[in-house]
């Protein structure tokens, strides 16, 4: 949790002319809050830094909100939200409509024809793909590639992007303020009219980028198994990019109503930060995001984690250097026991004086590198504390585990010392200072924290609420949650299996 505050109260302290990280400040008198009649809520700051503005839109649907047996589906929406609507992205979108509806008529026979598996008609599957590439080319005719990226960057624009995480899926861009409507303009259109094109052909591509981020790399690898260990039934369990199983036969049909059900308005924040008139501005929301039909649904059923009664362990066969992870369940914020991990983290891992780092690292040279972190995978949910360590040299990762036990079984014999709490405390404090002073960073975190807890103003209480912590404290979270029952535990052991020897 503590990184994505960082970044927010960094600028924060310096729009406020705060000098003093222990200072407050109320964002009530600054930000201005709207909800829009059909539920979409919408923050903006009003900084004339530069003639600039950083827009953020958020929709609180992430990899969390997929469906079983169609895992992915939130992160292949979002490469598809870069494909254009029925007016960016095409020359002739009547023309190239009915060579998308045959597209998706032979994609989705073609699909059915190939999860018959050993069953299967190869012949029919030969003359269904030999098909669907023709529909493909005849498709290339209409298409003007990347348009949605070409009109922003024309208009001086830079950050454009997006991403997918386990709680929501967010799509950010920084440009001149003069160019605010046509953001609004684009992301409506994207919102409400957003075609399917280049379907099967991005399908393949996010099954390569599956390939490279996790089949053959390493970290990935161990990530995804740590977390498919640690939660058993809970969709944090699941990869943000999916299954295989599952990411090759993604269709058409499921998406649609993914995108109506969890792009609905009431489901959305925007978060605009820069060089606005707030008055003004609201009336171009109004104007572009108003008229969105608002959702009103059941929150879908999300399968609660069963208290784990005992250690879970996985180990991976990898031609790599010996890792490992050991994580804990734990709750989310805005419990106070998150705040306490972040000040765990500050003293395990922030800094080169930080416990881990002067014990793990340079005094026993057990470890490349060691971080701990708080809030894995998410933030929506009870999530993990973890300690992810990469072995140098010979060293096995049994002695590493032991050494990270060690650390953390301190915590709960030993009282932290009022002095080094309060460095801890204080580099979070500095950081907060140091970081990056920018209106995106500013729109990335408003935004995230009123989509994740529906509260912006959990940043201005935390600062307050993390000077207050006390060992006591630190000690009682240690002694309740770093119990072995309560242990994951994942390990590259190497190509080998030589536990790094």
């Amino acid at each position: 949790m503590a990184k994505q505050v960082t970044l927010l109260l960094s600028a924060f302290l310096l729009f406020s002319g705060i000098v003093h990280a222990e200072s407050s400040y109320d964002l009530k008198d600054k930000v201005r809050a709207y909800t829009l009649s059909n539920g979409l809520r919408i923050l903006m700051l009003e900084r004339h830094l530069s003639p600039t503005v950083s827009c953020y839109i958020r929709y609180r649907a992430g990899a969390s909100d997929d469906e079983g047996g169609k895992t992915g589906m939130a992160h292949f929406l979002e490469h598809m939200m870069f494909k254009g609507t029925e007016t960016i992205g095409t020359k002739d979108f009547s023309k190239e409509k009915p060579v998308l509806l045959e597209i998706e008529k032979i994609g989705i026979s073609l699909d059915d024809e190939m999860m018959k598996a050993e069953k299967a008609d190869r012949k029919r599957i030969a003359e269904l793909r030999q098909k669907l590439k023709s529909l493909q080319k005849e498709e290339e005719q209409w298409i003007i590639e990347n348009e949605v990226n070409q009109l922003y960057m024309q208009q001086g624009a830079i950050n454009f992007n997006a991403n997918t995480s386990q709680d929501m899926t967010t799509y950010h861009v920084s440009l001149p303020s003069s160019k605010l409507e046509l953001w609004a303009r684009i992301e409506s259109d994207r919102m409400i009219h957003l075609v399917f094109r280049e379907f099967y052909t991005e399908r393949d591509v996010i099954m390569e980028e599956r390939r490279q981020s996790i089949e053959s790399n390493p970290d990935g690898k161990l990530y995804e198994q740590f977390l498919a260990t640690a939660f058993n039934a809970h969709p944090y369990g699941r990869p943000v990019i999916g299954w295989p199983s599952d990411m090759r036969f993604l269709d058409m049909t499921s998406m649609q109503v993914f995108l109506r059900h969890y792009y609905a308005p009431n489901n959305t924040v925007i978060a605009i930060v820069g060089d606005i008139k707030p008055d003004e501005s609201l009336k171009l929301m109004e104007k572009y995001f108003g008229s969105v039909t608002r959702l009103d649904t059941k929150p879908h059923h999300i399968t609660q984690e069963p208290i784990q009664h005992g250690e879970r362990r996985v180990s991976l066969l990898f031609d790599s250097r010996p890792q490992i992870i050991l994580g804990y369940h734990k709750p989310s914020p805005p419990s106070k026991d998150d705040y306490v991990f972040d000040a765990i983290e500050a003293i395990l891992t922030k800094s080169r004086t930080s416990r881990m780092y002067k014990s793990i690292v340079e005094e026993k040279g057990l470890v490349e590198n060691i971080r701990a972190m708080n809030g894995v995978p998410g933030g929506r949910f009870p999530n993990l504390f973890v300690v992810w360590a990469t072995s140098r040299g010979n060293h096995m990762i049994e002695e590493i585990e032991k050494a990270i036990q060690t650390e953390l079984d301190r915590f709960k014999v030993e009282l932290v010392s009022r002095r080094e709490l309060d460095q801890a405390v204080n580099r979070m404090k500095a950081d907060f200072i140091r970081s990056l002073r920018t209106n995106e960073g500013m729109a990335e975190n408003l935004s995230y924290f009123e989509a994740l807890l529906g509260d912006y103003q959990y940043l201005t209480r935390y600062l307050d609420n993390m000077g207050k912590i006390t060992p006591e404290e630190i000690q009682k979270a240690a002694i309740e949650y770093f119990k072995p029952e309560n242990r994951t535990v994942a390990v590259i052991l190497g190509a080998a299996g030589d536990h790094g020897k």
